[in-house]
């Protein structure tokens, strides 16, 4: 008679068996099978081989599931993509543009849009817009991606390890308050130098004289334009990097806040754009702030961070905020004289009377110099905007309270918006290896804060006769998922003689 000496060759984990439930009722082997790699999978259900003196008390181990990722279908998939290869695709865009405006002449005509602004008038030195804006604007969208990665990735996450941050969360968090910090302390200051040489600093009658003026500076442009191309570029952040609790909330305010911009520019109502731009990027001065301060651990000067958060949130976005609003409802119609005026501003035509058709509100976006109209169903339909986007704002601003008063109950400022997610995926994969469940005979799991004891592997001679190859009953083995063969990777012999000449027990192998 043939013997066979069984051992476990993984050397670091006691004999590993699945149950296959499909080969016990097809009849076809026995229904329990060795797994030779000792893999532990969400599909699989694992025992432990335990001694005969354990056999009442057997344990099973029960790997601790990892939190639920993004989602695997093909827009989730190419999210994940454009996430990890953000500076890869940064930089061969914009080396490719490069590459296209310096060696085909034929060509710069049109790369020459991505780099310069466009409509410009020598006579008044100012510049007009249209269509051509768009090309600026993307390019403006590829350099913003680039250079956020770079900065977090090489600046920034280095500048964390000097502070002492240690967890990878936090690294990441810290990097990505702190782009906001440098992003909005620089175009924060450039639209408030703007807005203090203007004919409209500190008064709101002024946003809409003049109008409509088709020509700005040039700087004034170039700050639209990338303000514009930044929000832009802001949707596909929160769409290629982890879900926040208030993901849903963030996309409907930067989507509201594009549709915003996009209009005001092709209307010619930069000017009010560029005050809301401002009461906006003060408030993100302060709040990243906050939270860099809370993930240094300097949590009285996070406390009086969020504290100062909350009084200038209040008043910008509340109180200033609401006073534009109100300019829009009760100013404009005695500003601005409702029609439509079209050419350019050295030989502007108008008012003339709306057109009953929808065509014409879109033509400022089509012809620089064409049809421009203002009446009281555009007024109505900013204001709604403006008034939509407060609304998302007042929620926001709720949470922030409860956040105060949880900070005067003795507890700490902590953003409740959107730095804590739904699922900790990132500690549950940091430490999945510090914890797992165990699954008494009863089913009650049981997690254990510990690592598993370590069990020698066993070493046996056994004979063919002494091998029990009966299946258990149906009835006992309901607790244990149904897995296919194809599933498990394992192929299941067809019956008892080749099980027998796969193993080497066979006399005739």
């Amino acid at each position: 008679m043939a013997n066979q000496k069984q051992s476990d060759t993984s050397g670091a984990h006691p004999q590993l068996y699945i149950h296959d439930h499909e080969s016990h009722t097809s009849g076809s082997g026995n229904g329990w099978i060795r797994n030779p790699h000792n893999h532990i999978s969400k599909e699989n259900t694992i025992e432990e081989s335990l001694s005969q003196g354990q056999k009442h008390n057997e344990v099973r181990r029960i790997p601790k599931r990892k939190g639920r990722r993004k989602s695997e279908s093909l827009l989730g998939q190419l999210c994940q993509l454009i996430g990890k290869h953000q500076i890869g695709l940064a930089v061969n865009l914009l080396t490719l543009l490069t590459l296209t405006h310096t060696c085909f002449s034929r060509a710069r005509h049109h790369t020459r849009k991505f780099y310069r602004l466009s409509y410009y008038n020598p006579s008044s030195g100012n510049y007009g817009l249209g269509w051509d804006d768009a090309f600026l604007v993307a390019f403006w969208i590829v350099v913003f991606t680039g250079l956020r990665a770079v900065v977090m990735d090489y600046a920034l996450a280095p500048l964390t390890q000097l502070v002492g941050l240690t967890k990878k969360k936090e690294k990441t968090r810290f990097a990505e308050q702190a782009w906001v910090l440098i992003y909005d302390s620089t175009f924060w200051s450039l639209g408030m130098y703007l807005m203090w040489k203007s004919d409209y600093w500190l008064d709101t009658r002024h946003l809409w004289t003049n109008w409509p003026n088709r020509e700005m500076t040039g700087l004034f442009k170039w700050y639209y334009l990338a303000q514009f191309a930044f929000w832009l570029q802001q949707i596909v952040v929160v769409n290629i990097e982890e879900r926040r609790k208030d993901h849903w909330q963030m996309m409907t305010h930067h989507i509201i806040t594009s549709i915003l911009m996009f209009t005001s520019y092709g209307y010619h109502q930069s000017k009010v754009g560029n005050t809301i731009l401002c009461l906006m990027d003060v408030v993100d001065l302060l709040l990243p702030l906050a939270k860099m301060l809370k993930y240094l651990r300097f949590q009285t000067a996070c406390d009086i961070a969020f504290g100062a958060f909350m009084i200038v949130w209040f008043i910008a976005r509340h109180v200033l905020y609401l006073i534009v609003c109100y300019s829009v409802y009760a100013e404009i119609p005695k500003e601005i004289t409702y029609g439509c005026y079209w050419g350019s501003n050295a030989n502007l035509k108008g008012p003339l009377e709306v057109p009953n058709d929808f065509d014409h509100l879109l033509q400022p976006f089509r012809d620089p110099e064409g049809l421009v109209c203002w009446d009281n169903g555009i007024k109505w339909a900013f204001l709604t905007a403006l008034l939509a986007l407060q609304v998302i704002l007042l929620v926001w601003f709720g949470m922030i309270i409860r956040v105060a008063l949880k900070v005067l109950k003795g507890g700490e400022a902590e953003d409740s918006r959107s730095d804590d997610e739904g699922s900790e995926e990132d500690e549950d994969v940091e430490k999945e290896d510090e914890g797992y469940f165990q699954q008494t005979p009863n089913g009650t799991a049981i997690h254990m804060n510990t690592r598993p004891i370590e069990v020698p592997p066993l070493e046996e001679e056994v004979g063919v006769e002494s091998m029990n190859l009966v299946t258990r009953k149906t009835s006992q083995n309901k607790r244990y998922r149904k897995i296919g063969s194809t599933a498990s990777g394992v192929h299941l012999p067809s019956d008892r003689k080749e099980l027998l000449g796969r193993i080497g027990c066979d006399k005739g192998a």
